[in-house]
């Protein structure tokens, strides 16, 4: 690997490896980590001057994991598992970026890297069976495998708000947050948007702030995350079987270690029902709608029952009649968009420095000092921009792939199609994690990276001991994958909401909806089956290319 790292790319030479992974978050190092104890050469290509992936990225005030810490971690290593210990049952971006730091040091993944370093387009030619990608600033790489670890969430969403370049005062948008500490005490800020970036923005600095307008398009469901302190006794006790906890959150359909929900909700009486919700309330956590009723996204009757549960508990909590009927969802089933998870958030609408603004029927508008909107001008000395993603597709199309001449924008046009959520058709030797078709940002994401990862490399390893150049999946097992993800979809309420699961959020992006819904468990088996059976339907190409290149000098 010294030789790979040699060579640089701003002089214009050619850098060879065996892969190439882009990023360097969950995805990324796990994949370099996999890919180097196979024996091959393998560089990793990084943008951000370190390692963390989104959690590089995204530094805003109140930053956190929704999943909780003892499973929103690598399982791969006891080792990794034993020697570490968290602080909280839900981290903070800072002590998740701690933790990757340390794997990278921990299994010298560092090294394989190059940083700073953006790739501006990916090409495959079938005549080498070699991806050469270009990088920004000059030079190229090339490679027989490409595994874009690029992430679901990396890629904020375009600020269509022309007038924001009038704004005088600072903008932050929360997925690129500056590194040094921003100091809101005593200012007037605007937060726009209330997903969970929002949230938990607003619950963190509205104790500081002089003034906050919360400028909300679409209300959210959000849960109590319950959050605290590590518990060192219970750490010890699934420290002392960690393999347990993995085992169970693999057995479930969102990869998280619960009991999950058996019975659908007609088979409780009302007080039954009621009570089931308060103890799976009180528990509090994302894992919330996997634990009331088995039928929660599939029937109407039981989503209803859980959704007037939750806004019962905001009217419990907020004052103001004309708040709690704007922070109320009525126009969607609960669980069709991500629920957030909060330490707070509707109770802060109950400060006096606190104030929603409606802009659900109006557009959002800037000058020099304010933002208009609802038909007020409100003076702001600063504004955080919590507009969410361009997701699960937009990291992917913004490196500008192709296949023989043939992009990956083209292939989309009308919506995102895999194999797997693995592998595109056309594609040859192109591994995605946890891309569209696959359980990814419904599940538990690090659970779902790693099963991704075996399975690649599973079949990696099948090529090489082949002598296998090159394998895609077919247009026909492809259109029939997505077809069943579709089919899954369509016997659900999520489709009843216009959500970033199926690209609503961004004008113009074709309604598709991406992730599986078979659950992790359903998933991991049928990856495994085709592997199994040897790849049946796999377009193999046994030229050997590539069988004498080696990592130039």
């Amino acid at each position: 690997m010294s030789n790979i790292l040699g060579v640089s790319a701003a002089n214009n030479k050619e850098i060879y490896a065996d892969a190439i992974v882009i990023g360097a978050g969950f995805a990324g190092l796990y994949a370099v980590y996999r890919l180097r104890e196979a024996g091959l050469s393998v560089l990793g290509l990084e943008k951000a001057i370190g390692v963390g992936g989104v959690w590089y990225w995204n530094r805003y005030p109140g930053a956190r994991c929704d999943i909780p810490s003892l499973e929103y971690s690598y399982s791969f290593s006891d080792e990794l598992q034993q020697e570490w210990n968290w602080k909280e049952r839900f981290a903070a971006q800072p002590e998740i970026l701690e933790y990757l730091n340390h794997v990278a040091d921990r299994f010298d993944l560092r090294p394989h890297y190059r940083f700073s370093t953006t790739v501006t387009s990916a090409a495959y030619d079938s005549a080498t069976g070699l991806w050469t990608l270009q990088i920004e600033g000059g030079g190229q790489c090339r490679c027989k495998y490409l595994i874009p670890a690029v992430g679901s969430l990396s890629l904020p969403k375009a600020m269509n708000f022309p007038s924001i370049e009038e704004f005088a005062g600072p903008v932050y948008h929360t997925s690129h947050w500056p590194h040094q500490k921003v100091d809101f005490a005593g200012k007037r800020v605007a937060v726009v948007g209330t997903g969970s970036s929002g949230v938990q923005t607003i619950t963190t600095i509205a104790k500081d702030v002089e003034k906050l307008y919360v400028l909300q398009r679409t209300p959210c469901f959000s849960v109590p995350a319950r959050n605290c302190p590590a518990d060192p006794v219970i750490d010890a006790r699934i420290k002392s079987n960690y393999a347990a906890l993995r085992n169970k959150a693999r057995s479930t359909a969102s990869g998280f270690a619960i009991d999950e929900a058996t019975k659908p909700a007609h088979a409780f009486s009302e007080v039954e029902r009621r009570a089931q919700m308060e103890r799976c309330w009180a528990e509090g956590g994302l894992e919330f709608g996997g634990k009331i009723f088995s039928d929660l996204v599939v029937s109407e009757e039981a989503n209803e029952i859980v959704a007037a549960f939750m806004r019962d508990k905001i009217a419990e909590v907020v004052k103001d009649p004309k708040t709690v009927e704007l922070l109320t969802p009525r126009s969607y089933p609960v669980g069709s968009k991500r629920m957030c998870v909060d330490t707070g958030y509707y109770e802060v609408f109950n400060q006096d420095n606190v104030e929603l603004v409606d802009i659900s029927e109006s557009s959002v508008e800037f000058t020099h000092n304010s933002v208009i909107a609802d038909g007020r001008t409100l003076e702001v000395d600063a504004v955080v921009m919590a507009t969410g993603f361009d997701a699960m597709t937009g990291p992917l199309l913004k490196m500008n792939i192709s296949a023989d001449g043939k992009s990956l924008a083209d292939a989309w046009e009308y919506g995102a199609k895999t194999m797997l959520g693995v592998m595109v058709a056309g594609f040859p030797n192109m591994f995605l994690i946890t891309g569209p078709g696959s359980p990814s940002v419904l599940s538990n994401v690090v659970l779902s990276i790693e099963q991704h990862v075996n399975w690649i490399m599973d079949l990696v390893s099948f090529m090489e001991q082949q002598g296998i150049a090159s394998v895609a999946t077919t247009v026909e097992e492809q259109e029939k994958w997505m077809g069943h993800v579709a089919d899954l979809a369509e016997g659900t309420l999520f489709t009843r909401a216009d959500s970033w699961y199926i690209g609503a959020n961004v004008p113009g992006k074709p309604r598709v909806f991406m992730p599986y819904l078979g659950g992790v468990k359903t998933f991991a088996e049928t990856c495994a089956a085709i592997r199994d059976a040897g790849y049946p339907n796999f377009n193999f190409q046994y030229a050997n290319a590539l069988s004498d290149r080696s990592v130039d000098a």
